[in-house]
């Protein structure tokens, strides 16, 4: 066949064909299947997949036709959607224009997910109550992720904004695939037997639709998590995502990054205070300093170290003054205290019946004592007779009573 005789398309020409085809022979067409990879954006338009067990078909839902949806499409969820079959011609692919979107019931894996989230709640795995708290002072973690993906990195740069050294233990697995449930059980359960000394565990990966989490969403890990000593933080993919080891994890950070921020909060908080107690203790040495330093230049100066003499030598003088002073009130005290005991001596004298004696009088007693009376003798009574200078006896002789004239 000479060239002249093939028929020649262009891209673009034979994509705009066969927009005409499809758009022509599928103008408006009802398709059941289970929403993957649901996202809106900010201008308002949702793109997803619209899959079965053998196959799937890309679909769009136009920010116009979205407002009139009264629920929220999530991943796994089971749909039956109205729409009309075009062609992006600048990438060759078709896609479900969609009208508007049905429930038709829950999808396989959101089935799935339901079912093990209930079970697991009912076991209390999701309870506030077991869930341990980080440490105040995390001196090291480890991640357990995948060592080519952006998570690892996200982590790490997050983490380098650490003034001091922080610890990483990285325990690469896969995060997705048949095989991602058991590496990420088994790193969680070895962590745990063989490094007891790691204060914190990042387990998580990137974004993606349902079926890329999954490995997230497998009671294994779920288990692996809860039987943790460890701390676990859970950071698996977007803030919108959440999965069945976030619901168990200790801490559920919306993304990876997030995680770290986590961390590195807590060395920051401890660091600020420790840079605040460092520089109030420093403050309060320097002023400490400062005030020995002036006493020390004041004694420098002072009479006391430079003509240290003179102060001996006035607490001598002191000394002597104070023991003159002594004596001095010493003597007044003795002089005053003799002179009441001449006194004393005196009146003790004139009182005393030997100075009275002494003019001449004397003391008569009888067998019943002193003779007041001369009714108190009687004839031949012996009596005793008391001079100032001596004793005599006598016998009675005679009794005269005088009465006394009144």
């Amino acid at each position: 066949m000479n060239l002249e005789d093939k028929i020649i398309y262009t891209v673009s020409r034979i994509n705009n064909e066969i927009k005409t085809v499809l758009e022509d022979s599928y103008p408006a067409v009802w398709i059941t299947g289970e929403v993957s990879g649901f996202k809106t954006y900010s201008s308002g338009h949702s793109y997803f997949n619209l899959k079965d067990e053998n196959s799937q078909i890309q679909a769009v839902l136009f920010a116009g036709f979205g407002k009139n949806i009264n629920f929220v499409p999530q991943d796994g969820m089971q749909v039956v959607v109205y729409g009309r079959i075009t062609s992006y011609v600048q990438r060759g692919t078709y896609q479900i224009q969609v009208f508007t979107i049905e429930q038709s019931g829950k999808g396989t894996l959101q089935e799935s997910f339901e079912k093990l989230k209930n079970k697991l709640q009912r076991e209390g795995f999701f309870d506030e109550s077991r869930k341990k708290t980080l440490p105040f002072f995390i001196k090291k973690i480890a991640v357990v992720t995948s060592k080519d993906g952006a998570t690892l990195h996200d982590i790490l740069k997050v983490t380098n904004q650490i003034k001091s050294s922080l610890d990483i233990l990285i325990y690469p697995v896969k995060v997705q695939g048949e095989q991602a449930k058991f590496e990420i059980a088994e790193a969680i359960e070895y962590l745990n037997k063989n490094h007891g000394d790691i204060d914190v565990m990042l387990v998580g990966r990137g974004g993606g639709s349902l079926e890329d989490l999954w490995a997230f969403n497998e009671e294994i890990v779920a288990r692996a998590i809860y039987n943790s000593k460890i701390p676990v933080i859970s950071c698996v993919g977007h803030e919108i995502d959440y999965t069945i080891a976030d619901f168990t994890a200790d801490v559920r950070a919306a993304t990876p990054s997030v995680a770290a921020e986590i961390i590195v909060k807590n060395r920051k908080n401890i660091e600020d205070k420790i840079d605040l107690i460092f520089e109030r203790m420093s403050g309060g040495i320097k002023n400490i300093l400062f005030v020995c330093g002036e006493k020390i230049e004041r004694f420098k100066t002072s009479r006391a170290l430079s003509k240290p003499h003179l102060i001996y030598e006035d607490k001598i003088q002191h000394i002597d003054e104070c023991g003159a002073e002594i004596l001095r009130r010493m003597k007044e005290f003795f002089i005053l205290k003799n002179t009441k005991l001449e006194l004393n001596s005196q009146k003790l004298n004139l009182l005393s019946p030997l100075n009275i004696l002494g003019k001449g009088y004397a003391v008569c007693s009888g067998t019943n004592g002193i003779l007041k009376s001369v009714k108190d003798i009687k004839n031949d009574d012996n009596i005793n007779i008391q001079f100032a200078d001596g004793k005599a006896k006598a016998r009675i002789t005679e009794v005269n009573y005088e009465k006394k004239q009144l």
